[in-house]
């Protein structure tokens, strides 16, 4: 658990109160224990099966997750005081099965920050301004979906839905074209570039998807480039 001033350990796990599970490195776990929520992801829900009896749960949860591509901590830096080949990040990475790696919406790559950005006294934009913004897409999100009762926001859209609320336009439909191909990018990446892309869509206050929506979508599936490693 995450309070109290204490963060997880690589390798933990961090379940908050409210429904969010964090896991910490995320290759240190062993793949049979990240293989389990491949179900929960995809169904929000756990089977469990016995010799005389299946049990389901309903297992609604959102996952968080962080990892190192390099086994030495440091990637694509020059002045890193440990280094990785390209083949033993390829080998640490994939840990971390490539099933797993879909269900999972969005993928950043966090870059190190320069010093000259530590010690800006410019400040970005507050929080309060970027909770504002996000409770105004919220309330869209549950305007669209009040006629369901298992369904609240974006993420939780079924193919049905996604092709109701999602509708793209021929430039849109393009781009998402050619991002499946030179990518190679999956079907369940598809869906979810659509349910990402709705919602950039909903945060910039637009009733459309628009292109710019569409490529900042792309974007966060930087896993799922063939050869990201270089």
């Amino acid at each position: 658990m995450v309070g109290g001033g204490s963060y997880p350990q690589p390798g933990e796990i961090s379940l908050s109160h409210n429904g969010v599970l964090f896991l910490d490195e995320l290759p240190e776990f062993k793949r049979e224990v990240l293989e389990v929520m491949r179900q929960p992801l995809e169904d929000r829900e756990v089977t469990i099966s016995r010799a005389k009896f299946t049990v389901t749960y309903p297992s609604s949860f959102m996952l968080v997750a962080s990892m190192n591509p390099s086994p030495g901590g440091y990637f694509n830096d020059p002045n890193a005081p440990v280094t990785s080949s390209p083949a033993e990040m390829q080998r640490y990475l994939s840990r971390v099965s490539g099933p797993l790696l879909d269900r999972i919406d969005i993928h950043i790559e966090v870059t190190p920050v320069p010093f000259e950005k530590l010690s800006d006294e410019r400040r970005g934009e507050s929080s309060i301004l970027i909770r504002e913004r996000v409770s105004k897409a919220r309330h869209v999100q549950t305007k669209r979906f009040e006629s369901n009762e298992k369904v609240h926001y974006n993420a939780q859209m079924t193919t049905k839905q996604i092709r109701t609320y999602c509708k793209l336009d021929g430039d849109c439909m393009s781009l998402l074209k050619t991002a499946m191909d030179q990518l190679n990018l999956s079907a369940r990446a598809y869906d979810r570039i659509l349910k990402v892309s709705r919602t950039i869509a909903d945060l910039d206050a637009s009733e459309q998807i628009e292109s710019h929506h569409i490529s900042e979508a792309i974007q966060y599936r930087s896993l799922d480039r063939d050869g990201w490693l270089g």
